[in-house]
Parts: structure tokens; C-alpha cells; sequence
């Protein structure tokens, strides 16, 4: 007769699932086949053999099924029919007269009250509770994300590259495959991938806000829902913006005619574009307050004029700045020496 699965495991009948966690522990590390080099063929053969052997005992269901259809039970009987034969002959049981008496000796009429036995026994026990694994929601990813004050001030798309883990397609979660460790996930039940995903940043967010997209996260598990993608925003200043508190600097480029003459300009920020007037004779650093348009509802933008002088004069352009310096007859760098105005 080839060997039960509690004696390929070497435990008892009666062992508990620690018991046959522990056996297999134990086996499993001894008849890997990645630790048998010099028989690997014989290490394959028995780790099939233990696996089977635990996926059906430590399962509560599998395993009693397994011991009904093998003839196994766990009473004083011992664990098959022989043994209960020479057992019952002293046992005092209510169903003693049951089994034998004078009218019925037949093997078949035996076997016919053995099952009649256990019947009732399984009536009187009491009824074993079924473990069920609870679904559990999958874990939450945390990611950061780059953005710049314009991509905020107008709002963006921004495609984010995350390590997502999921249930492995080909064992399920198992972590086995025909006794044998699953070699897509490597026995883990899950595998980690690069995922692209393409999010909306809103307009105006703040610097260090956390963004949810729900069910972006990791997979849940025995049916829980997926977690949750976590965004945490970093607003990436530049030379021209600059984030103080909550206002806004923002050096914005003016040409000289711009600041000689005056100008009506457009301002972008979080609520749209502002016209701000240049007043004629305006000085390059000189600063513009426009109230509540800064970070936070408090906050404001303060505009810095920057004079600047376009890269693409053309020829026209400078003739007329010859002109104007023949014009010219302040010297602005007179009283530079004494630090005067």
C-alpha cells in the first residue's frame, strides 16, 4: 500500500495544522530541488509529494474529505477497519449491540453497521466551524510628483510610473502549481511590475497637497477591494517664480518702451490672467501687489518689473536706439563712484 499523505508528512492522524506546517517546513527544505544537486530527479519526486500532501491536510475542508474517502478517522478505533473490529469487541457503546449480535456476522452486514456508527457519530459531535479567508483590501501606493508653478497655475496631465503588485496570473495567489513551486512569481503569490498611469493635476493646487486616485494602488486579496494611489504634489520653482510663504514672486520680463511709455499687461494666476497697468517711467525691480492671488486665499502675487531687451532686434530697431542715444544727455552712472542716487 503506498503511503498516506500524514505519513508522507510523518505526523499523526490527530496533529494539529501547526503540526503539519511545522512537518512540512522541515521537509520541504530538506527535498528542495534547488538544495539536492546530487539527486535533483528523486528531490523533485518527494517535493511533489509533501506539497500535495500539505495543500490537502492544512486545508480543513480537503483534509476531511481526504480522511472519509481513505477510511480514516480519528477515534480510540485507531485509523481503519481492522483496527476497529478488535476495539469494538471490548468497547461499551450504546452501539455495541448495533454491531454484533447473533443474527448478523457477515462482513457486509459489519461494514453496514460501521457506517451506521459513524453516521450517528458525526450527529452527536459537534460541528467543526469552517475557516474562510476575509477579503482584504490591497496596499496603498505613495508616489511624487513633480509640477511647475505654470502647469498649476493653468493645470496639468502628468503621467506617473508606479510599482504595482497584483495576484500572480498563473498560480492565483497559490504560490503552487502542481505540487511544484509557481516559477512566474517564484512562490511568492504575487508579482511587482512598472505601471503607467496617466493623472489629472488640478489647477491650483498647493505645494505638498496629497492627491487620492481611488483603486490605483496594489490588488486586493480573496476578493478585497484594490488600494488607493497617493500623489504628493512638489511645486518645482524656476528663476522668474519663486514661492515665499503664501505669496507668489514673480519677476515678469517688460521691454524699454514698455517701461518708458507704460503698458497694460497680461498677468497669468490661479483664477485666469490679470491685467496689470505698467504706469509710463517705469524702473526695472519696481514691485505690484495683486491681493488674494497667491498661494493660499490670504496670500498675494507680487509682480517684480524686469527691464529687458529682445535677442531679435532688427536693423530698424536699432537705428532708433541710435537715435535715442543721441538724445540722451543724463549720464546714469555719474554718482555710481559715491553711491548717490
Amino acid at each position: 500500500m503506498s503511503q498516506n499523505f500524514y505519513d508522507i508528512l510523518g505526523v499523526s492522524v490527530d496533529c494539529t495544522v501547526a503540526d503539519i506546517k511545522s512537518a512540512y517546513r522541515k521537509l520541504a527544505r530538506k527535498y528542495h530541488p534547488d538544495l539536492n544537486k546530487n539527486n535533483p530527479e528523486e528531490a523533485i519526486k518527494h517535493f511533489k509529494e509533501i506539497s500535495k500532501a500539505y495543500e490537502t491536510l492544512s486545508d480543513p475542508k480537503l483534509r476531511n474529505q481526504y480522511d472519509i474517502i481513505n477510511g480514516i478517522f480519528k477515534t480510540k478505533f485507531g485509523t481503519n477497519f481492522s483496527e476497529f473490529e478488535q476495539e469494538t469487541k471490548t468497547y461499551s457503546s450504546p452501539y455495541k449491540k448495533t454491531f454484533y449480535n447473533k443474527k448478523s456476522d457477515s462482513k457486509s452486514d459489519i461494514k453496514d453497521r460501521i457506517n451506521i456508527f459513524f453516521e450517528d457519530l458525526k450527529k452527536e459531535a459537534p460541528k467543526q466551524k469552517t475557516s474562510k479567508k476575509q477579503p482584504k483590501k490591497g496596499s496603498n501606493i505613495t508616489v511624487d510628483v513633480n509640477v511647475t508653478l505654470s502647469q498649476v497655475l493653468t493645470g496639468c496631465e502628468k503621467t506617473v510610473n508606479i510599482m504595482h503588485t497584483q495576484s500572480c496570473p498563473k498560480c492565483h495567489g497559490r504560490k503552487f502549481i502542481n505540487g511544484s513551486l509557481c516559477k512566474h512569481c517564484e512562490g511568492k503569490g504575487e508579482i511587482s511590475e512598472y505601471k503607467k498611469i496617466s493623472v489629472k493635476i488640478p489647477k491650483g493646487v498647493k505645494n505638498h497637497a496629497k492627491l487620492r486616485i481611488k483603486g490605483e494602488g496594489n490588488d486586493g486579496h480573496n476578493g478585497g477591494e484594490n488600494g488607493d494611489l497617493y500623489l504628493i504634489i512638489s511645486i518645482v520653482e524656476n528663476s522668474r517664480i519663486k514661492i515665499e510663504g503664501k505669496n507668489i514672486i514673480y519677476h515678469v520680463p517688460i521691454s524699454p518702451f514698455e517701461a518708458v511709455l507704460g503698458a497694460d499687461i497680461l498677468i497669468p494666476t490661479f483664477d485666469g490672467n490679470v491685467l496689470l497697468k505698467i504706469p509710463p517711467r517705469t524702473g526695472s525691480g519696481q514691485k505690484f501687489r495683486l491681493s488674494g492671488l497667491g498661494c493660499e486665499k490670504d496670500g498675494d502675487m507680487i509682480i517684480i518689473t524686469d527691464i529687458e531687451i529682445s535677442k531679435s532686434l532688427s536693423d530698424d530697431e536699432v537705428k532708433l536706439y541710435e537715435k535715442l542715444k543721441k538724445l540722451c544727455k543724463d549720464n546714469l552712472r555719474e554718482n555710481l563712484l559715491y553711491g548717490k542716487d
